[in-house]
């Protein structure tokens, strides 16, 4: 089992000197994963329902929150070996060319170490803001992710969605792998789960423990096995989020299915040398019992 950490390029680690203290850190202490969340826009005043608390992000909405592509290009140039994630990229709300050279020119710089976790967003606010449609967010997911997937694969593409069309065009730099960038999505509703299941690499689910875990996780294998695939075509993750768990409940996270474990740093660091010391403290207590499951 593995241990990644989340999150970067959020509160104090939207810094340079933090996220290269982050980044160095987490890959000499043997994490996996380094994964970076995305808010365009949050607003003061909004009727939507966050998934993951009582209903209301659980920062400020003055929190900085900087650009994940950015801050993972950053952290590459600070690393050779740890996975660079997005968790998650709002895909619907930004424009499929663009971001697939983002993803593309990131994947490029880290050396074929990014994962592009996705996600539909959760705040209508923030898609108004943004000028784009909160309805049908999920297809128009799915219609460019599929583009995407083409504009990373192929050497002239065309494609005639529903919510993107275009026609003979070459978007180069191209991802390290011939096979594109993997997908993982986040989420834990029947639609994210099918998502997964459907037409994804991987899935990142937060807020669970292990039972709820193994839940999901059962539910995503049947939908594999309707959908025609095999288990081993997706990597399962899933982050506690700001549920407390121990070291005995890796074995519990692991027998679920879990491949790896995105762990939550302390809040609120006063220093980049707290942040150190509680990234050891989470290597002590996770990183090395992961190793010998």
């Amino acid at each position: 089992m593995e241990i990644g950490y989340f999150g970067i390029g959020i509160g104090p680690t939207v810094d340079p000197d933090w996220v290269k203290t982050v980044a160095t850190t987490i890959e000499r202490l043997g994490f996996s994963t380094i994964w970076a969340p995305e808010h365009v826009v949050l607003l003061e005043q909004y009727t939507s329902r966050y998934p993951y608390s009582t209903g209301k992000f659980p920062a400020p909405p003055d929190t900085p929150i900087a650009d994940p592509f950015t801050t993972l290009s950053y952290a590459a140039a600070c690393t050779s070996r740890i996975r660079l994630a997005t968790g998650i990229c709002l895909v619907p709300e930004h424009n499929p060319l663009v971001l697939a050279k983002t993803v593309a020119t990131l994947d490029r710089l880290s050396g074929g170490r990014f994962i592009f976790g996705v996600g539909v967003g959760w705040l209508a606010e923030e898609f108004e803001a943004l000028g784009v449609p909160f309805e049908r967010r999920g297809p128009r997911t799915r219609d460019y992710i599929d583009a995407m997937r083409k504009l990373w694969t192929e050497r002239s593409s065309s494609h005639d969605g529903e919510f993107v069309r275009f026609a003979n065009v070459l978007s180069y730099p191209k991802p390290v792998s011939g096979k594109g960038v993997p997908v993982w999505f986040g989420g834990e509703s029947n639609p994210a789960l099918r998502r997964v299941a459907e037409y994804g690499d991987g899935w990142i689910g937060f807020n669970l423990l292990p039972d709820q875990a193994a839940e999901k996780i059962k539910r995503i294998e049947s939908l594999l096995e309707a959908n025609g695939r095999k288990r081993s075509d997706v990597k399962l993750a899933v982050s506690p989020y700001t549920n407390p768990i121990k070291t005995d409940d890796l074995k519990r996270y692991r027998d679920a299915g879990v491949e790896e474990i995105a762990l939550l740093a302390m809040n609120r660091p006063r220093s980049q040398q707290d942040m150190v010391a509680g990234l050891e403290q989470i290597a002590r207590e996770f990183i090395e019992p992961a190793a010998k499951l």
